[in-house]
């Protein structure tokens, strides 16, 4: 029978602790067994247990007892072993270690010696990973509310434990582990748990653990050590540089690794790399081009190795940059360089859901013994894997700071969210992180995919999320594509989704080519009459300009600027021999630069048409002289006081030439700053439409055609 020493701290400070020990479904008669003794933790039972496994909990006094304490626990004996355990009044835990002490001094003052600002009301979480303090020192903290002990060890001591010290946190939990440690950049680490974890066989009870807040892992793929990286350089805003607001966003999006993955102007050792997105932003591409922010598609660690469907969203860690791409240092570089040449960064985040492979966080904080994810994911699904459990507020805070971390050390002005549906996310989370962002960095750019659209992310409206616009997308491909019609909501497709859900411009990115999305080349392939080489650049060129020309802000994807034939969830790019002089990137860069350089077409508001700005002239709804019943638009944008800053926008989505009569709102002439084939800027009036009375009949709109004119006076 084998002797098991209990230790019960008896924090409910029971005149006389006893044990009640029972044996599952075994008849045999519950123990009532009192204390044998009494040690600086608290009281001591020596059991003879009468099975391996047995459960237990504590009382006051014999029999029935005056009061019971709140957790059932049960408790395994290894053969021929005579352990010794450790049970906690308020943890349904059993441990195999005597649990650290907590310390009597807050975690704030703490690191305040350590010479550290600590706002432990503000960022909690601020002091978790790997700190450099300097001096060959290094902080080291991990959060774990249930555990016994928490040791670091790395390559600096020799892999032996240093013990963490325990301190509560601003919930008043003890659960912040910290350590000043001899440490310092470029050391590798992991910390040990013990207790309150699922066991990788480390030791019973214990487990080896990636930091789940590394910046960077080492070279070995199978220990995925944590490395130490000095962040003090990193930090701060770059010098002049202002975020631009959501009416001049002009969005890019791409991989890390295929944006330059083939790109033979990009040395060898840099493709696939930060190094090589530098490199393009340095020699100007995204100068001539003309966009305003990039946005990067998710960076963090995953498992999966590079390819051109390897996209990155399968996590394994939030704050750690995926090897391959490069260092933090690389994408801290990127970021300047991307704000030298006036270019917002956005990363996008996948918090959602994470690997199911690789998954440092799986099991790791067991909130109770029977728990086997931990806190950081309940019990529901993803199409991609498990869940985040984003309603818990702790959970909320650790990607909180995954947040704050990126833009206080990689400078990046935002980020993207996939998969944000309330199916998938807590949009309470998406709210507190847009308030808590929002406190430090008012001008943070905050983008969700939200697909089928919500609107309760649009906040105040002005202040919202920008959601990717399911509606744009869905019904422009559709008339691009000639494959369905769908006539009733494409004036509000247009004019930023406002009937399907944004309050205000700034909640809308429009798009018709994503990573998720084939682009209009490959949509069109094999269809009976667009699946040749010049129908493709024609309804290529309509997708792109329909999209800089939609109220909302519009989004391109790498190679749209080429018209490149990709699939979905492809995520390489066929550079051109001479990408400056290809004659697509030449007209999208000239229809990018009107965006940019004509008020009508960044109008912004709650609801422009209300105010006089906007007004339609030509739809699917209105008679048959203005496109009655045809996949035609066409409105006057009139977005302040100066005559020459009005702007007329015309598309045609039919494949047959559609006449109609325009009410152009002025007499006077209207130059052609642009079509589908040409930017012709203010050098040729040639084109110029004259009205005498501020309208102008018989306009003939060509199949897949779309126009922009300005007034250019009386």
């Amino acid at each position: 029978m084998p002797r098991v020493r209990l230790h019960y701290d008896n924090a409910d400070a029971f005149a006389d602790p006893r044990a009640w020990v029972w044996y599952g479904a075994s008849t045999r008669e519950p123990q009532d067994v009192p204390a044998t003794g009494r040690d600086d933790w608290g009281a001591v039972f020596d059991l003879d247990v009468a099975r391996p496994t047995f459960s237990f909990k504590f009382k006051d006094g014999a029999g029935p007892g005056t009061r019971w304490d709140g957790h059932d626990r049960t408790a395994t004996v290894p053969a021929g072993a005579n352990p010794v355990l450790w049970a906690p009044t308020r943890s349904a835990f059993v441990y195999r270690v005597e649990p650290a002490p907590l310390e009597a001094g807050s975690a704030a003052a703490y690191v305040g010696s350590l010479g550290l600002p600590f706002d432990a009301g503000r960022r909690p979480w601020a002091v978790l990973g790997a700190t450099v303090l300097g001096g060959g020192r290094t902080l080291f903290g991990f959060y774990h509310p249930t555990a016994a002990r928490v040791a670091v060890t790395g390559d600096f001591n020799g892999w032996s434990p240093h013990a963490l010290r325990r301190f509560t946190d601003v919930h008043g939990e003890p659960s912040l582990w910290l350590a000043d440690v001899p440490a310092g950049p470029g050391n590798e680490y992991r910390f040990l748990v013990e207790g309150g974890t699922r066991s990788d066989g480390t030791a019973p009870d214990a487990r080896s653990s990636t930091d789940p807040f590394a910046r960077r892992l080492g070279v070995d793929y199978e220990r995925n050590n944590a490395v130490v990286v000095d962040t003090a350089a990193m930090r701060g805003p770059d010098p002049g540089w202002r975020t631009p607001a959501p009416p001049d966003l002009i969005i890019y999006e791409l991989s890390p690794y295929g944006f330059t993955e083939g790109d033979d102007d990009v040395a060898l050792v840099d493709r696939g790399t930060f190094r090589g997105i530098t490199h393009r932003i340095e020699e100007g591409h995204f100068d001539r081009l003309g966009v305003t922010a990039l946005s990067l598609m998710p960076l963090a660690e995953t498992p999966s190795p590079q390819g051109p469907t390897t996209l990155g969203y399968n996590p394994s860690l939030w704050t750690t940059v995926e090897r391959d791409f490069g260092t933090p240092d690389d994408l801290r570089a990127l970021a300047r360089a991307a704000h030298e040449h006036d270019l917002a960064v956005l990363l996008d985040q996948v918090f959602n859901h994470t690997d199911s492979g690789f998954n440092p966080l799986w099991g790791l904080v067991l909130e109770h013994p029977s728990d086997d994810r931990g806190i950081y994911f309940d019990h529901g699904a993803t199409p991609w894997g498990n869940h985040v459990a984003t309603w818990r507020s702790i959970v909320q805070e650790h990607l909180i700071e995954v947040c704050h971390r990126a833009l206080g050390e990689y400078g990046v002005d935002g980020f993207r969210f996939d998969a944000t549906h309330s199916w998938f996310m807590d949009h309470g989370f998406l709210r507190r992180l847009a308030a808590e962002l929002k406190e430090v960095r008012p001008s943070v750019l905050l983008v969700a995919e939200n697909l089928p659209n919500e609107g309760d992310l649009n906040l105040a409206g002005f202040d919202g999320y920008a959601q990717w616009c399911d509606a744009f997308h869905d019904g422009v491909k559709d008339l691009l594509t000639e494959r369905r019609r769908d006539l009733a909501a494409l004036g509000d497709a247009f004019y930023f989704s406002h009937q399907c859900f944004a309050a205000h411009t700034n909640n809308v990115v429009n798009y018709v080519v994503s990573h998720d999305e084939d682009s209009v080349p490959a949509a069109l392939e094999g269809t009976p009459m667009s699946g040749n080489a010049a129908a493709k650049d024609r309804k290529g060129r309509l997708g792109l300009f329909a999209t800089l020309v939609a109220l909302g802000q519009p989004m391109l994807f790498m190679g749209q600027e080429f018209n490149a034939q990709q699939p979905r969830n492809v995520v390489t790019v066929e550079w051109p021999a001479d990408p400056a002089a290809d004659p697509f990137f030449v007209w999208a860069a000239g229809v990018v630069g009107l965006r940019r350089s004509n008020p009508g077409l960044r109008m912004a508001g709650y609801d422009p048409a209300s105010d006089g700005r906007f007004t339609w002239i030509l739809g699917p709804w209105m008679d048959g002289t203005h496109a009655g019943g045809r996949a035609a638009l066409g409105w006057r944008a009139v977005p302040d006081n100066q005559p020459e800053d009005d702007l007329v926008v015309l598309l045609n989505f039919e494949p047959y030439d559609v006449a109609v009569d325009l009410e152009l709102g002025r007499a006077g002439r209207w130059h052609k700053l642009a079509d589908v084939d040409t930017v012709t800027g203010s050098t040729d009036n040639r084109t110029d439409l004259l009205s005498r009375d501020g309208s102008f009949t018989d306009f003939v709109l060509p199949s897949s055609s779309g126009f922009v004119y300005r007034f250019a006076g009386g």
